[in-house]
Protein backbone atom coordinates (compact mmCIF):
# COMPACT_ATOMS: atom_id res chain seq x y z
CA UNK A 1 0.00 0.00 0.00
CA UNK A 2 1.30 3.42 -0.91
CA UNK A 3 2.05 5.73 2.03
CA UNK A 4 -0.10 8.76 2.68
CA UNK A 5 1.04 11.91 0.94
CA UNK A 6 0.74 15.09 3.02
CA UNK A 7 -0.83 17.87 0.99
CA UNK A 8 -1.34 20.50 3.69
CA UNK A 9 -1.58 20.91 7.45
CA UNK A 10 -2.60 23.47 10.05
CA UNK A 11 -2.43 23.75 13.82
CA UNK A 12 -5.74 24.20 15.64
CA UNK A 13 -6.11 26.89 18.33
CA UNK A 14 -5.61 24.11 20.89
CA UNK A 15 -2.34 23.00 19.30
CA UNK A 16 -3.62 19.88 17.56
CA UNK A 17 -2.48 19.05 14.03
CA UNK A 18 -5.08 18.93 11.25
CA UNK A 19 -3.69 17.34 8.08
CA UNK A 20 -4.99 16.80 4.56
CA UNK A 21 -3.60 13.57 3.09
CA UNK A 22 -3.91 11.80 -0.24
CA UNK A 23 -3.34 8.20 -1.24
CA UNK A 24 -3.87 7.40 -4.92
CA UNK A 25 -7.19 9.13 -5.76
CA UNK A 26 -8.50 9.26 -2.19
CA UNK A 27 -8.30 12.14 0.28
CA UNK A 28 -8.26 12.02 4.07
CA UNK A 29 -8.41 14.56 6.87
CA UNK A 30 -6.64 13.51 10.08
CA UNK A 31 -6.54 15.21 13.48
CA UNK A 32 -3.46 14.23 15.49
CA UNK A 33 -3.25 11.08 13.35
CA UNK A 34 -6.89 10.08 13.84
CA UNK A 35 -8.98 9.90 10.68
CA UNK A 36 -11.90 12.33 10.77
CA UNK A 37 -13.20 11.76 7.25
CA UNK A 38 -12.20 10.44 3.86
CA UNK A 39 -13.43 10.11 0.31
CA UNK A 40 -13.50 6.33 0.81
CA UNK A 41 -16.10 6.49 3.59
CA UNK A 42 -18.63 9.29 3.31
CA UNK A 43 -22.06 7.65 3.16
CA UNK A 44 -23.15 8.87 6.58
CA UNK A 45 -22.13 12.48 5.82
CA UNK A 46 -24.31 12.37 2.69
CA UNK A 47 -27.19 10.78 4.63
CA UNK A 48 -27.02 13.52 7.26
CA UNK A 49 -28.13 16.05 4.66
CA UNK A 50 -30.48 13.84 2.69
CA UNK A 51 -32.44 12.58 5.70
CA UNK A 52 -32.62 15.92 7.50
CA UNK A 53 -33.47 18.09 4.52
CA UNK A 54 -35.89 15.62 2.98
CA UNK A 55 -38.13 16.56 5.91
CA UNK A 56 -38.26 20.15 4.62
CA UNK A 57 -40.23 19.36 1.47
CA UNK A 58 -42.78 22.08 0.94
CA UNK A 59 -40.85 24.77 2.84
CA UNK A 60 -40.47 27.92 0.74
CA UNK A 61 -36.91 29.28 0.41
CA UNK A 62 -35.47 27.14 3.23
CA UNK A 63 -32.54 28.49 5.20
CA UNK A 64 -29.95 25.91 6.27
CA UNK A 65 -26.85 26.19 8.46
CA UNK A 66 -24.14 23.54 8.11
CA UNK A 67 -21.53 23.43 10.84
CA UNK A 68 -18.31 21.94 9.46
CA UNK A 69 -17.22 21.79 5.82
CA UNK A 70 -14.82 18.83 5.89
CA UNK A 71 -14.49 17.30 2.43
CA UNK A 72 -17.75 18.91 1.33
CA UNK A 73 -19.93 15.79 1.15
CA UNK A 74 -22.68 17.07 3.44
CA UNK A 75 -22.79 20.38 1.58
CA UNK A 76 -22.96 18.72 -1.83
CA UNK A 77 -25.76 16.43 -0.67
CA UNK A 78 -27.63 19.41 0.79
CA UNK A 79 -27.42 21.31 -2.48
CA UNK A 80 -28.65 18.27 -4.40
CA UNK A 81 -31.63 17.95 -2.04
CA UNK A 82 -32.62 21.60 -1.62
CA UNK A 83 -34.62 23.74 -4.07
CA UNK A 84 -33.13 26.53 -6.15
CA UNK A 85 -34.44 29.23 -3.79
CA UNK A 86 -32.71 27.76 -0.73
CA UNK A 87 -29.94 29.56 1.15
CA UNK A 88 -27.13 27.58 2.77
CA UNK A 89 -24.59 29.01 5.21
CA UNK A 90 -21.49 26.88 5.92
CA UNK A 91 -19.65 27.69 9.14
CA UNK A 92 -16.07 26.40 9.09
CA UNK A 93 -13.77 27.45 11.91
CA UNK A 94 -10.55 26.60 10.03
CA UNK A 95 -9.92 28.89 7.03
CA UNK A 96 -7.41 26.31 5.78
CA UNK A 97 -10.22 23.77 5.28
CA UNK A 98 -12.10 26.28 3.14
CA UNK A 99 -8.94 26.87 1.09
CA UNK A 100 -8.38 23.12 0.69
CA UNK A 101 -11.90 22.73 -0.72
CA UNK A 102 -11.44 25.59 -3.17
CA UNK A 103 -8.02 24.43 -4.35
CA UNK A 104 -6.65 21.00 -3.46
CA UNK A 105 -10.08 19.32 -3.36
CA UNK A 106 -11.63 21.09 -6.34
CA UNK A 107 -11.63 17.81 -8.27
CA UNK A 108 -14.36 16.54 -5.91
CA UNK A 109 -16.67 19.30 -7.14
CA UNK A 110 -16.94 22.97 -6.30
CA UNK A 111 -20.01 23.34 -4.06
CA UNK A 112 -18.68 26.57 -2.55
CA UNK A 113 -19.22 28.19 -5.96
CA UNK A 114 -22.96 27.49 -5.84
CA UNK A 115 -24.87 30.78 -5.71
CA UNK A 116 -27.00 29.44 -2.82
CA UNK A 117 -23.94 29.08 -0.56
CA UNK A 118 -22.42 31.57 1.86
CA UNK A 119 -19.15 30.57 3.53
CA UNK A 120 -18.57 31.79 7.07
CA UNK A 121 -15.05 31.26 8.39
CA UNK A 122 -16.26 31.19 11.98
CA UNK A 123 -17.17 28.98 14.90
CA UNK A 124 -20.67 27.61 14.35
CA UNK A 125 -21.57 28.48 17.94
CA UNK A 126 -20.83 32.15 17.23
CA UNK A 127 -22.91 32.00 14.05
CA UNK A 128 -25.83 30.56 15.98
CA UNK A 129 -25.57 33.25 18.63
CA UNK A 130 -25.48 36.03 16.05
CA UNK A 131 -28.30 34.66 13.90
CA UNK A 132 -30.81 34.82 16.74
CA UNK A 133 -34.15 33.09 17.25
CA UNK A 134 -36.03 31.16 14.58
CA UNK A 135 -33.37 31.90 11.96
CA UNK A 136 -33.01 28.45 10.36
CA UNK A 137 -35.17 25.73 8.91
CA UNK A 138 -32.39 23.21 9.50
CA UNK A 139 -29.06 23.09 11.32
CA UNK A 140 -26.64 20.26 10.47
CA UNK A 141 -23.62 19.71 12.70
CA UNK A 142 -20.61 17.65 11.61
CA UNK A 143 -17.92 19.38 13.64
CA UNK A 144 -17.00 16.58 16.05
CA UNK A 145 -16.81 12.80 16.31
CA UNK A 146 -19.86 12.91 18.53
CA UNK A 147 -21.62 14.75 21.35
CA UNK A 148 -18.87 13.69 23.77
CA UNK A 149 -15.92 13.45 21.35
CA UNK A 150 -15.03 17.02 20.47
CA UNK A 151 -12.45 18.20 17.95
CA UNK A 152 -12.31 21.44 19.93
CA UNK A 153 -13.05 21.37 23.66
CA UNK A 154 -15.15 24.54 23.28
CA UNK A 155 -17.65 22.53 21.21
CA UNK A 156 -18.91 20.75 24.31
CA UNK A 157 -21.32 23.65 24.86
CA UNK A 158 -23.21 22.65 21.71
CA UNK A 159 -24.35 19.38 23.26
CA UNK A 160 -25.32 20.13 26.87
CA UNK A 161 -28.88 20.96 27.90
CA UNK A 162 -28.39 24.73 27.55
CA UNK A 163 -26.72 24.36 24.17
CA UNK A 164 -29.48 22.15 22.81
CA UNK A 165 -32.15 24.54 24.05
CA UNK A 166 -30.33 27.36 22.24
CA UNK A 167 -30.23 25.24 19.08
CA UNK A 168 -33.96 24.66 19.41
CA UNK A 169 -34.57 28.39 19.69
CA UNK A 170 -32.45 29.00 16.57
CA UNK A 171 -34.81 26.80 14.54
CA UNK A 172 -38.09 27.89 13.07
CA UNK A 173 -41.17 25.91 14.14
CA UNK A 174 -40.96 22.55 12.44
CA UNK A 175 -37.23 22.99 11.89
CA UNK A 176 -34.78 20.08 12.00
CA UNK A 177 -31.47 19.60 13.81
CA UNK A 178 -29.11 16.92 12.47
CA UNK A 179 -25.95 15.83 14.29
CA UNK A 180 -23.31 13.37 13.02
CA UNK A 181 -21.63 11.02 15.48
CA UNK A 182 -19.23 8.10 15.25
CA UNK A 183 -20.71 6.61 18.43
CA UNK A 184 -24.04 5.48 19.83
CA UNK A 185 -25.16 7.72 22.68
CA UNK A 186 -28.54 6.83 24.17
CA UNK A 187 -28.09 9.42 26.88
CA UNK A 188 -27.78 12.15 24.28
CA UNK A 189 -31.01 11.04 22.58
CA UNK A 190 -32.72 11.38 25.95
CA UNK A 191 -31.17 14.81 26.45
CA UNK A 192 -32.55 15.97 23.09
CA UNK A 193 -36.02 15.07 24.34
CA UNK A 194 -35.44 16.95 27.58
CA UNK A 195 -34.44 20.01 25.54
CA UNK A 196 -37.82 19.99 23.81
CA UNK A 197 -37.10 18.05 20.63
CA UNK A 198 -38.81 15.08 19.04
CA UNK A 199 -35.67 13.01 18.45
CA UNK A 200 -34.65 9.86 16.61
CA UNK A 201 -31.41 8.10 15.60
CA UNK A 202 -30.55 6.64 12.20
CA UNK A 203 -27.60 4.28 11.74
CA UNK A 204 -25.90 4.57 8.34
CA UNK A 205 -22.91 2.68 6.99
CA UNK A 206 -19.95 4.59 5.62
CA UNK A 207 -19.86 3.06 2.14
CA UNK A 208 -22.66 1.36 0.19
CA UNK A 209 -24.12 -0.38 3.22
CA UNK A 210 -20.73 -1.51 4.49
CA UNK A 211 -17.98 -0.18 6.69
CA UNK A 212 -18.06 1.88 9.85
CA UNK A 213 -21.39 2.99 11.28
CA UNK A 214 -22.38 6.62 11.55
CA UNK A 215 -24.99 7.52 14.15
CA UNK A 216 -27.18 10.37 12.96
CA UNK A 217 -29.27 12.23 15.51
CA UNK A 218 -32.30 14.01 14.07
CA UNK A 219 -34.38 16.31 16.25
CA UNK A 220 -37.42 18.32 15.18
CA UNK A 221 -38.76 21.45 16.82
CA UNK A 222 -42.51 21.27 17.30
CA UNK A 223 -44.59 23.50 15.14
Amino acid sequence: MRPLETLASVKTPEGRLLVLHRRNDDYYIHLDGEELMSTRRHGSEVALAELALGDLSGVDAPRVLIGGLGLGYTLRAALATLPRDARVAVAEIFPAVVAWNRELLSGLGRPLDDRRVTVLEADVTAVLEESGRAAWDAVLLDVDNGPSAWCLSSNRRLYDRAGLESLREALRPGGVLGIWSAFRDDGFTKLLGQAGFDARVEIVRAHQGKGAKGFLFFARRDG
